[in-house]
C-alpha cells in the first residue's frame, strides 16, 4: 500500500523482486542503478554474505516524477531466497505495490521457481492480496544458459495469469529496463486509480 507523506509531498510505493535463490535479483538491480540517470536515484543499499548472496534485502529507490502535487518514489527491494530466510521475505513482502517474479530459466531450477512462485501467492495471501489484483510482472531470467527452460514451458508453468513477461539476461540487462518500466507504469496506473 503506497504511503503518502503530506509534509514532503511524496507517494511512496514498494516494489519488490521475489524470486528462488540466485535467479538475478540483485542482479537486475545493479543493473538498473548502472543505467539511470543519478539524480533520479538513491544509493543501492546491500546487505549480502561473502559469496555474494543476499542476506536481508537489496534496497534502491527511485523518483519517478510527479502526480499533481505529489513526487512518486519508487522504492525496489530484493528478498533473499534461500529457504533459511522465509521470514525475512513475509517482512520484505508486507504492503507491497508491485512484484517483479525473477525466474530462474535453467532446466534444473524449474521445481525452485515453482516453489518460489507459490510461497509468493501464499505471503500475499496471509497479507489480504490477490497476485491477479496487484501490479506484477515476470522476468524469465538466464535466457542465454545453453540449459534454458524452453520458454513456453516457463509460461505455461509459472504464468497461469497472463501477466506481463520478459525473457532476461540480467547480468547485461537484456530485458530488464523493460521489465522495471512495465511494473513502474503499472503501479503508477493503480495510484492514479486510487488517488483520482
Amino acid at each position: 500500500m503506497a504511503f503518502i507523506n503530506e509534509r514532503n509531498k511524496e507517494i511512496n510505493c514498494k516494489i519488490v523482486y521475489y524470486g528462488p535463490p540466485r535467479c538475478g535479483k540483485s542482479t537486475s538491480l545493479r543493473f538498473l542503478c548502472s543505467e539511470i540517470k543519478k539524480d533520479t536515484k538513491g544509493e543501492l543499499i546491500s546487505l549480502t554474505s561473502e559469496d555474494d548472496r543476499t542476506l536481508y534485502f537489496d534496497f534502491v529507490p527511485f523518483t519517478l516524477g510527479k502526480i499533481g502535487d505529489y513526487t512518486v518514489r519508487l522504492h525496489l527491494y530484493t528478498v533473499p531466497g534461500e529457504v533459511a530466510y522465509e521470514a525475512n521475505r513475509k517482512i520484505i513482502s508486507k504492503g507491497v505495490d508491485g512484484v517483479v517474479f525473477v525466474a530462474d530459466s535453467q532446466l534444473e531450477r524449474i521445481e525452485s521457481n515453482l516453489a518460489s512462485i507459490t510461497e509468493l501467492k501464499s505471503i500475499l495471501d496471509h497479507e489480504g492480496v490477490d497476485i491477479k489484483e496487484i501490479p506484477f510482472v515476470i522476468q524469465y531470467n538466464k535466457r542465454d544458459m545453453p540449459n534454458a527452460a524452453p520458454i513456453a514451458e516457463l509460461k505455461k508453468l509459472l504464468n497461469k495469469f497472463g501477466a506481463p513477461d520478459f525473457e532476461t539476461v540480467a547480468k547485461t540487462g537484456v530485458g530488464v529496463f523493460e521489465t522495471f518500466q512495465t511494473i513502474s507504469k503499472q503501479v503508477l496506473i493503480d495510484l492514479k486509480k486510487a488517488y483520482s
